[in-house]
This record gives C-alpha cells, structure tokens and sequence, in this order.
C-alpha cells in the first residue's frame, strides 16, 4: 500500500506486537546459542569422599641435663636433639604431642596438643638455663620424665599411646626408678621408645667460671641396659645414636613404626548434561516458527 505521506502516523500508538517484533529473531539467537552448547558437550559429576584420621598421642621426654651441653655432637647433644624432635613433630600433624624436660626434676614443658605451632615455639626455648641457674637440680631422673609423661598419657582414650625417651646419662635421682616407672606404662598400656644419645668416651662440656666460658673434659655414662629394659618391658624399642644422622634416621623409624590411621573413600560420576540444553533449544524454535506463523505472521 503506498502513502503519499506518513506524518499522519508520526504520533500513532505503537501497538504491542510491533514493539515485540524482533522477538522471532531473539528466539532464533537464543535457539543458535544453545545448540552452540550442546555440541559442546558439557558434562559434571557427583563425587563424594570420607576420610577418617585417628591421631595417636605422644610424649617427648626430653633430657636437658648439665651433660647435654657436650659438644661430641655439633654444636652440642640438646640442640641437635631438639632440632630433630621439632622436625619430627612437625611430619605429623594429625597427632596430640606433648613435652616433658628432665634433669634432677621433671615437669611439663608442654601439655598434649595438636597445635603443634606452639608445641615448637616452647621446644625452641628448651635449654639447661634452668639447670645452670639453680631452679631445678642437676641430675638424670628417668624415671620422674617417664613418670611425668605417664601422668599426662594415662586418661588419654587415643588407641596408641606412646613415650619417646632421649637421654645422654643414667639414672641418678628422683623418688621413683626408671623400672618402676616403665611398669606403670606398661599397666597403661603405654609402649615407650627409649634413645640413648651420645657416647660413653669423653666429651667437652662448658662451664662458667667467673663470668667466664671454659671446658672440661667430662665422662659419658649412658646406661643403655636400663633403657633396653624399659623398652623391652613396654614393648617399645631401644636405639643408641651418637650423630645427628643417626637420631634422624631413629626418629624416621619410629615414624614408621607409629603411622596415623588414615582411611578415605571417595567416588565419582561423570555424566553429560547438554540435555536440559537441547530440550530448551527445540522448545526456542518452535516458539519462534508459531510465532512467526501467528503473531508476526507477514503477508507478501
């Protein structure tokens, strides 16, 4: 139909299909989009895991004697045991451990725990300035650490429990013997893993003489017999060392020996989802095609 003008119409209301005329084409866009999806072939899956952790609870009783300063291990016995027992520590995370220091005494340096941060920060600040300034006595009381260690070990419902002794000497004072203490471990069902640490030869000790740093020469006297008894009676192991290597190698075999049981299932399934896609995609066209022949419909 030709007009000879359409000002007439300038201001005429727009009717509704007019102002939705162009959306046949959106439909065939959204129609295009989706089959442009499915032959992406997307695809998801169910998955699910479980995983169990059962910690076991450790002490470390650590000796820090007057004789733990000697130097036949770089730099001296306690900072190389220390050093170790840290990197020990920090290979299991999933486990309660404690600290136990001994010398003529023995308390709790720390308590069983599994923020191992902390455990490490109190482990660093072990040394014998204890013993040297007077507040607790010189000496080697095994059997008040191990007594100590049982004390925090005894109420424990973790079905491992277990004691890590280090020691460089023999038993010299305290109210209770180390046997007497390895046979209340052995009541509780305690194993205790006993390491004697340095030689029985001469070693270099310091000492403070008139504000000043000298060395002796002192004897070593590690009674590996008694540590072997206290092993052998909680069913635990006894092993000597006299390196840094070789109380690694110690540490990394009672690690083994020690391991947390840890069990984990997990499953999945993949499957394609491009379905939801195509049936959206058929259900676009064929809105579209009626439209196009109702609606919108054109006449030539």
């Amino acid at each position: 139909m030709r007009m000879s003008d359409t000002r007439a119409y300038e201001f005429a209301p727009t009717s509704l299909r007019v102002r939705l005329i162009n959306v046949p084409m959106l439909l065939r866009c959204l129609t295009y989009t989706l089959i442009v999806i499915c032959l992406a072939r997307p695809q998801s899956y169910n998955a699910w895991n479980k995983s169990e952790t059962e910690g076991i609870d450790i002490m470390l009783c650590m000796d820090i004697s007057y004789s733990m300063l000697s130097e036949d291990v770089e730099p001296d016995r306690l900072e190389v045991a220390r050093d170790v027992a840290a990197d020990f520590v920090s290979d299991r995370p999933n486990d309660n451990i404690g600290l136990t220091i001994f010398a003529g005494e023995a308390f709790t340096q720390c308590p069983m725990t599994t923020d191992h941060a902390s455990l490490l920060n109190l482990m660093r600040n072990v040394n014998p300035n204890l013993v040297m300034s007077g507040l607790i006595q010189d000496g080697t009381a095994i059997g008040m650490g191990l007594s100590n260690s049982i004390s925090r070990l005894k109420d424990s419902k973790a079905k491992s429990r277990i004691i890590i002794l280090l020691t460089d000497g023999s038993n010299n004072v305290g109210d209770i013997s180390p046997m007497t203490a390895a046979q209340m471990a052995k009541t509780f069902g305690i194993r205790i893993y006993t390491i004697g640490f340095g030689t029985n030869q001469m070693a270099r000790v310091p000492v403070i003489v008139n504000g000043q740093k000298q060395y002796v020469q002192q004897q070593g006297e590690i009674d590996y017999k008694t540590l072997k008894d206290i092993a052998t009676m909680t069913n635990g192991n006894f092993y000597r060392a006299s390196s840094r290597a070789e109380l690694s190698n110690i540490y990394n075999d009672i690690d083994k020996l020690e391991k947390s049981k840890l069990s984990t299932s997990s499953y999945s399934k993949l499957y394609d989802i491009y379905q939801p896609f195509a049936f959206a995609a058929l259900i676009s066209l064929l809105l579209e095609i009626l439209l196009r022949m109702t609606v919108f419909r054109r006449i030539p």
